[in-house]
């Protein structure tokens, strides 16, 4: 991915009813903003093990953002890693249609992942100003994981949560992803590649959040699968 595309180097389950109801609730939720944009760094492993399900994932991804586009709350940033040493940051969007345009972009390529990397950016994102949550989709994780959790706490000491959601169940991600959620008060959920509409909720879930705080995630508890499973996996 080009300059030109505005993309620079680093630093360092529920059905059509549901997710019509979900838009609702996204709705009815934008004043809890009181005027105040998110902002929300979503962070991809574009490595070589996730290109059989990456076009499936943009999909849905930039489908649930055109929702979120509709509160008007939210400004995103988009992140991936991959070959060798590749780890770049596009410009914050704040219509769904830059971001998507940005995701359709990428192609996986061969590499190990750089994990490290995205939550050193994210901090400096922070640092800057204020940040509500970073989204991670992945599959491995192939860090120490004591480095990744030194990185993760300098995140949640800055208020930033990471949504770790892993894509399959490999053991060292898990436990990796587990602490990284553990450390910055987010939240940890594995996914089947195979079922979009549970990607599309917890995301879903996430942008409300980033949106409207936890009061707009919890106001979601009990007609939303996204927001049940996220505040169920250990979110405080």
């Amino acid at each position: 991915m080009s300059k030109r595309h505005d993309v620079t180097p680093t630093g360092e389950p529920g059905g059509t009813a549901e997710i019509a109801d979900f838009v609702r609730q996204m709705r009815q939720l934008a004043p809890a903003a009181a005027g105040r944009r998110g902002r929300l760094v979503f962070a991809m492993d574009a490595t070589a093990s996730r290109r059989p399900s990456w076009d499936r994932a943009c999909t849905v991804q930039g489908e649930m953002f055109m929702e979120a586009d509709k509160l008007g709350g939210l400004d995103v940033q988009l992140v991936f890693y991959r070959g060798f040493h590749e780890c770049k940051a596009s410009r914050w969007v704040g219509r769904s249609a830059a971001l998507v345009q940005l995701m359709t972009r990428v192609d996986c390529r061969a590499g190990r992942t750089q994990i490290g990397r995205v939550l050193r950016h994210a901090a400096k994102e922070a640092r800057a100003r204020p940040v509500q949550a970073l989204v991670f989709i992945g599959d491995c994780a192939e860090e120490p994981i004591d480095t990744l959790a030194d990185l993760a706490g300098e995140l949640g000491i800055l208020g930033v949560r990471a949504f770790m959601f892993q894509e399959g169940r490999d053991a060292a991600a898990s436990a990796a992803f587990a602490e990284i959620a553990r450390l910055t008060r987010g939240a940890h959920c594995r996914f089947d590649a195979g079922s979009p509409d549970e990607l599309r909720a917890l995301l879903g879930a996430v942008a409300a959040y980033a949106s409207g705080g936890m009061p707009a995630l919890e106001s979601m508890r009990e007609r939303h699968a996204g927001a049940r499973k996220l505040l169920s996996s250990r979110l405080a």
